[in-house]
């Protein structure tokens, strides 16, 4: 399984990357990775209309999206648009940040998992 993964450097810029996510066991209903420790859980409702301008991210958190798109853009210049389904580890909480569109004028519905 491959999740997305915003950081940033020494720079304060921000990047993406593609992280594999490592299994430590095998059960009869399948692979599981280790536990990741997280702090709580957000919901969150975007509307159709959003355009973030640049911003960091407010904590080291995994974003789950439920449906509807997003589409970022780190301040290397590299855009992804993130689907349902996707999850996506964003790190690049100091810098410069990066730029969060809605996709196709959509609402889109989310889960955040805080990881500090």
């Amino acid at each position: 399984m491959k999740i997305h993964n915003l950081f940033v450097d020494k720079n304060g810029e921000s990047h993406f990357r593609d992280v594999e996510v490592e299994y430590a066991e095998s059960t009869r209903a399948g692979r599981l990775s280790k536990k990741i420790p997280a702090t709580g859980i957000i919901f969150r409702e975007v509307q159709p209309d959003y355009d973030l301008d640049w911003h960091p991210a407010p904590r080291r958190q995994y974003i789950i999206n439920l449906d509807g798109a997003v589409e970022i853009t780190a301040s290397d210049g590299e855009k992804r648009v993130i689907g349902p389904g996707e999850v996506f580890l964003v790190e690049d909480t100091h810098g410069k940040g990066h730029l969060s569109k809605a996709v196709a004028g959509k609402m889109r519905h989310s889960i955040f998992v805080p990881i500090e």
